[in-house]
């Protein structure tokens, strides 16, 4: 058994590499499962450039992912739902 990697804590992004025939489809279900089980704090981009640099294989589905993920803009929080219209609203979530 490999040592948990704080960057895949679930080891989502090494077990698609065993995956033989996967999808990008199934990548992409995979990446955001990836996503979403890192800490809050985490900073995606910077985890998903070294799974890069560690696990990458030329031509794989995962690869090309993580490299777009890698090139992610951070910082940004987006606000769903209610309170992201509201937030984001010139009118200050009034209507006319």
């Amino acid at each position: 058994m490999e040592p948990r990697d704080p960057d895949d804590p679930k080891g989502l992004v090494r077990e698609s590499y065993r995956i033989e025939g996967i999808t990008d489809a199934e990548c992409r279900s995979i990446l955001m499962d990836w996503a979403l089980s890192l800490p809050l704090e985490a900073d995606q981009a910077a985890a998903a450039a070294r799974l890069m640099a560690r696990r990458a294989v030329p031509g794989h589905p995962m690869t090309a992912l993580l490299a777009e993920a890698a090139q992610a803009k951070t910082g940004a929080v987006r606000r769903g739902g209610r309170a992201g219209r509201l937030s984001g609203s010139s009118t200050g979530g009034k209507t006319s």
